[in-house]
């Protein structure tokens, strides 16, 4: 939980951004897994977390032009504590958010004339609930009347972080390289990508802490979103991690890794690896303040197609290759997005968040899928994590990426069978004269994860 001075100060500016124009956001609810009783672990949404600093479900925070607040809480009666425990106490939540704690009965009549800007919460219940109470339709997604002033708002105020951000990510980012200390030691040929998942999730459950979403945690490294388990790890797979904790004030880290299940690298897979590495590394030193993260982007893309090239996998120039997108072949995703109270922060807002005014995503195959492109400023962290995936489904659709084929060596790729998909990520905080890796204590080269493997007995 953060102190109220810190939502104090974030609420003053976003006021001041909107000229006292008075808003209301939602908490939300949590959603129901299967019916009512058994709903999902809540979550507040991240737009009131950052300006109400605690997460209390069904409550609303309605923020006057002046700055004024006040939270509106359920009612919870003797039946609630029944099942829930003791509720929060007033005064405590007053202390914490700096704001008049009021029940929530008392808000369709502080919203009636208001003409209240909003932000709709992510779920359609919790819409629904704030539709009823402005009177307007609130849809997810969706930006109506003048909401998209607020949105602007609290964009402009969100994209850089303040010290109180960054320790909680730095908090998450702790958790993260504890966890991926126990994913390693879990490593072992013949058990199953769940059980690796176990281990790693057991270090944010000790703490009282959860995951920032659901983690990838495969030897099919070529599904980029692969949320399944179930595989059984092999001598000779190479096991893609992304994982990210969520501090206890919901801030999120993010992290891939890439190591070989059997503990050592076989050739083919150590020059992949490598290359993805040295990507890695490209557009991390070509991040800064000042710098267009699209040209991040391009750094590591330049470096994936020169080592393809060298490789035989790619035929051709490396620069001609970038430009007509024939990295994509194998490189099919952007570099990376801004990172924050969400792992993809403030994706709920769309483009209007990852993309500066005027500029829009590039139509081609490849380019876009980058969710970000924006000029990089102090205090600003974004993830950097180019990868390399033999995805078949690509490889034999034509409609996809059919205009540069003819850069491919098939014959060539044929022979590099032995990787699937390799990802490296680090969390790079943008600072006044350059970039801080927030990550890169967490074993990333291959000699780095050989010798955290060796370390815990799986190549023994």
């Amino acid at each position: 939980m953060e102190s109220s001075s810190v939502v104090l100060a974030r609420r003053a500016k976003v006021c001041g951004l909107l000229g006292g124009r008075p808003f209301v956001l939602a908490a939300g609810e949590a959603p129901p897994r299967n019916y009512a009783a058994n709903a999902y672990a809540f979550r507040a949404s991240s737009h009131f977390l950052y300006l109400a600093g605690v997460s209390v479900e069904g409550s609303y925070l309605l923020v006057h032009g002046d700055g004024e607040a006040s939270l509106f809480v359920p009612a919870w009666d003797a039946a609630w504590a029944l099942w829930h425990g003791e509720p929060p106490a007033l005064e405590a939540l007053a202390a914490a958010t700096g704001a008049a704690v009021r029940p929530l009965a008392e808000l369709p009549a502080a919203l009636a004339g208001l003409g209240a800007l909003t932000l709709p919460p992510p779920g359609l219940a919790a819409c629904q609930a704030l539709s009823r109470l402005l009177e307007r339709p609130v849809e997810p997604g969706v930006l109506g009347g003048g909401d998209a002033l607020l949105a602007d708002a609290m964009i402009q105020a969100r994209l850089r972080h303040d010290e109180a951000a960054l320790a909680g990510i730095r908090e998450a980012v702790s958790v993260t390289a504890a966890a991926f200390a126990a994913g390693l030691a879990a490593t072992r040929p013949g058990a199953l990508e769940s059980s690796v998942r176990a281990a790693m999730e057991a270090p944010l459950t000790a703490r009282g802490l959860t995951t920032a979403y659901a983690p990838i945690i495969s030897v099919r490294g070529e599904v980029l979103h692969n949320n399944a388990y179930g595989n059984r790890m092999a001598a000779g797979d190479l096991l893609l991690v992304d994982f990210g904790a969520e501090s206890a004030g919901g801030w999120a880290s993010d992290v891939t890794r890439t190591w070989p299940v059997s503990g050592r690298l076989t050739g083919v897979q150590r020059a992949w690896h490598g290359l993805v590495e040295a990507a890695l590394e490209a557009g991390i030193a070509a991040a800064g303040p000042g710098v267009r993260y699209r040209d991040v982007h391009v750094a590591a893309a330049r470096v994936l197609a020169e080592g393809l090239v060298e490789l035989g996998v790619l035929r051709g120039d490396a620069g001609a290759i970038v430009e007509e997108g024939a990295h994509a072949l194998l490189f099919p995703h952007g570099i990376g997005h801004l990172l924050g109270l969400d792992v993809h922060d403030m994706e709920d807002l769309g483009d209007r968040a990852g993309y500066a005014p005027g500029w829009s995503r590039d139509a081609r195959f490849g380019a876009r899928w980058l969710r970000l492109d924006r000029v990089l400023e102090p205090g600003m962290v974004v993830t950097v994590e180019p990868g390399l995936y033999i995805v078949p489904a690509i490889l034999r659709e034509p409609s996809l990426a059919g205009w540069v084929r003819e850069h491919l060596d098939l014959e060539a790729l044929a022979r590099c069978s032995e990787v699937r998909g390799i990802r490296l990520e680090d969390d790079i905080l943008i600072t006044a004269t350059g970039r801080e890796n927030l990550t890169r204590h967490i074993p990333r080269s291959a000699s780095e994860l050989e010798a955290a493997l060796d370390g815990v007995g799986v190549t023994k």
